[in-house]
């Protein structure tokens, strides 16, 4: 077992010398299901329950704050960072603001060793993903998508169009998609001008759209050939590619980067043991293989420092993570502050948009 800082093996101490009663419960964590649960089972959740006898409970969901109104509350929801805040200002998550971290293995505090904005009063990010669009290279027999202008070119590139069902990532791509410059679409998204233009430019390939909203939906989309094109986490596709005969590509242009964080429901039952746990699951180790795994950007300076390659495929991972400088040229950063804010009115427009009412943009 790796070398555990003083300050961690004090809290598990404290943890695993809880009343018998407490060490019967299990840890409800809420994470996403596939082949990314799977990975933090073996890296994350099984290492914590040989060290603390805690076992660990999964609820799959596909992401949102519903899950945080279920009866009862998990100790610990896997969240997007943009969801994070909007929690933590509805006062539905725990503050966390006060939990010590280890230092990096390379002895550097956490305070340095995390990346910037990491830390929210309550959440904690764990690792940075992106939303990008794939397609089904198998589908084109010449020239192949290369841009977000292509997903909205369906003369050229023909087929179905598999999008996540949220206004998220589908209004940014589609503002890049005319021409708008990526420092300004927030700017422009704020105004009902950039509103109207970003569903308009959505509804010009609404008859090619079929809406997924669980994780594993857009690889299933494009190996069955219901989608020649499709949103969704790289790290999803990468895990497809593994396999020899996938013709699974993804298009780097336009990645869309965010925080994947820990946060506690204020309702959870075991929140001391949810603490314990982000301790543990945010080292330097763990973060590090998780990367190796599952093609995530570690949330530590220390850890992306130390990623390497695939234990299993033998790939050198580092080209794969969305934070690699070549990844990264044209990614569009998230503006967390404006969807914490925003995300609500958004979405209302954008179902009235989906059942085609006559006050939505067409």
């Amino acid at each position: 077992m790796p070398r555990l800082e003083p300050i961690l093996v004090m809290a598990l101490a404290l943890i695993s010398g809880s009343t018998a009663a407490a060490e019967e419960a299990p840890l409800v964590v809420a994470t996403w299901g596939g082949a990314y649960e799977e990975v933090q089972r073996e890296v994350l959740f099984a290492p914590f329950t040989e060290t603390t006898g805690i076992s660990v409970e999964t609820i799959a969901y596909n992401g949102g704050t519903a899950v945080l109104d279920r009866q009862p509350a998990p100790d610990l929801v896997d969240m997007a960072m943009s969801e994070s805040l909007a929690a933590c200002a509805e006062g539905r998550l725990q503050s966390i603001e006060d939990l010590e971290l280890p230092p990096g293995s390379d002895g550097t505090p956490a305070s340095r060793d995390f990346i910037g904005g990491a830390r929210h009063r309550c959440a904690l990010t764990h690792t940075v993903y992106a939303t990008v669009i794939a397609y089904d290279a198998g589908a084109f027999s010449g020239q192949r998508p290369n841009r977000v202008a292509d997903l909205f070119d369906t003369e050229t590139f023909p087929g179905k169009r598999a999008l996540r069902k949220t206004p998220a990532d589908n209004m940014e791509w589609a503002l890049l998609a005319s021409g708008v410059p990526r420092q300004e679409l927030y700017d422009l998204l704020s105004t009902p001008r950039g509103l109207e233009l970003a569903f308009r430019r959505l509804g010009e390939i609404r008859d090619s759209i079929v809406w997924w909203e669980a994780g594993s939906e857009p690889v299933e989309l494009l190996e069955s050939g219901r989608a020649v094109m499709a949103s969704g986490y790289n790290g999803r596709f990468f895990n497809a590619r593994l396999d020899p005969d996938s013709s699974i590509e993804i298009i780097w242009d336009g990645q869309i980067q965010e925080y994947q964080t820990w946060v506690i429901p204020s309702a959870a039952g075991r929140p001391e043991a949810a603490r314990a746990f982000i301790r543990f699951a945010t080292r330097t180790g763990p973060l590090t293989e998780l990367a190796e795994r599952l093609a995530y950007g570690p949330a530590r300076h220390s850890a992306e420092a130390q990623v390497r390659r695939h234990p299993e495929a033998g790939i050198d991972m580092r080209p794969h993570i969305p934070t690699h400088a070549y990844n990264s040229a044209n990614a569009i950063a998230k503006d967390i502050d404006w969807y914490s804010h925003t995300i609500d009115r958004i979405r209302e427009r954008f179902d009235d948009w989906l059942q085609g009412s006559k006050d939505s943009a067409q």
